[in-house]
């Protein structure tokens, strides 16, 4: 049997256009400043990225095609920024994930207090990133009054050694900052994942007699991958990023010069527009397969939550 449409009746089209129009004129406005806030900025970034400008030699800015882009890719010192840049963001991420679940696993369980306890863990995420890198340069890794010196010498008592922290162990220095403040991040996303679980499914695994490790290994654990792949994107994302910490302990000296910091050498320092911009665009464009891959998980976890 043959199905035929009829047309609209006069005036319906233009009333369901009307409708559209109405619903999302009102979105307009923050629409409009979205795009004049981060696109234009991007546009601009992006055609620098083509032209030889250099503020020290101001007579010499024309076009330089891709010749910014081989430079960056090109060059010894933006290379090991790289490297850095994905030692630093693999160990903050990783290091995070496993705190975080410990953590989660811990909140997930009902025992008094357990509302302060969290609020109190999830503090060190709202912290300014410039304020928390400052309290771990000054009053944790000062070799002469900081915190860690002092625990060290209340222990082995005065003649303990007193480790220069920065100095020593630069790397591991920014790491600890970062992951101190964003172990409260991935514990939140986690301990998320710990209560979407289903009562009904652990309550027949504990009574088939299996143990806590069984239920983790073949209950939580393969549920919360979802979960620990958002974590780790969300976090890649944000860390890559990353300058404060960089910049305010180590001045990304000792090997520490991730890709935002060198970017900021380049065009702070260098005064080498083009080169520092094309740089910033090699970025943007790794953070946005990176959050590619994020939204993809987020949307797949948001649909098991609809069809529940």
């Amino acid at each position: 049997m043959t199905t035929v449409s009829l047309p609209a009746p006069a005036g319906v089209r233009p009333r369901r256009v009307a409708a559209r129009w109405a619903r999302r004129g009102p979105l307009l406005p923050a629409l409009l400043f979205t795009i004049v806030v981060t696109q234009l900025p991007f546009a601009a970034t992006l055609v620098i990225s083509f032209t030889d400008w250099n503020a020290l030699y101001p007579d010499r800015r024309g076009f330089a095609a891709f010749g910014n882009y081989t430079a960056v890719l090109g060059d010894p010192q933006l290379r090991s920024s790289i490297l850095t840049t994905v030692i630093l963001t693999v160990s903050v991420v990783l290091v995070s994930l496993v705190l975080g679940l410990a953590i989660a696993l811990l909140l997930d369980r009902r025992f008094h207090g357990r509302a302060i306890v969290r609020t109190m863990l999830i503090a060190p995420f709202l912290v300014v990133p410039v304020a928390a890198a400052l309290l771990w340069k000054h009053a944790l890794y000062n070799p002469e009054y900081g915190l860690f010196n002092g625990v060290l010498t209340g222990i082995f008592g005065p003649g303990a050694a007193q480790p220069d922290w920065i100095s020593d162990a630069p790397m591991f220095s920014v790491v600890s900052s970062l992951v101190w403040q964003w172990t409260p991040f991935m514990m939140l996303i986690l301990l998320a994942g710990l209560q979407s679980r289903s009562p009904e499914v652990l309550e027949a695994a504990r009574v088939d007699g299996a143990g806590a490790l069984a239920v983790f290994r073949h209950i939580t654990l393969p549920h919360l991958r979802q979960y620990l792949e958002l974590g780790a994107l969300l976090g890649c994302i944000y860390i890559v990023q990353n300058f404060d910490a960089v910049f305010t302990i180590t001045a990304g000296g000792l090997g520490t010069a991730n890709l935002p910091y060198t970017i900021y050498q380049t065009f702070y320092q260098a005064h080498d527009y083009g080169r520092a911009s094309a740089a910033g665009v090699i970025v943007v464009i790794g953070s946005m397969i990176v959050a590619t891959f994020a939204l993809r998980v987020v949307s797949s976890l948001l649909k098991q939550e609809a069809d529940r």
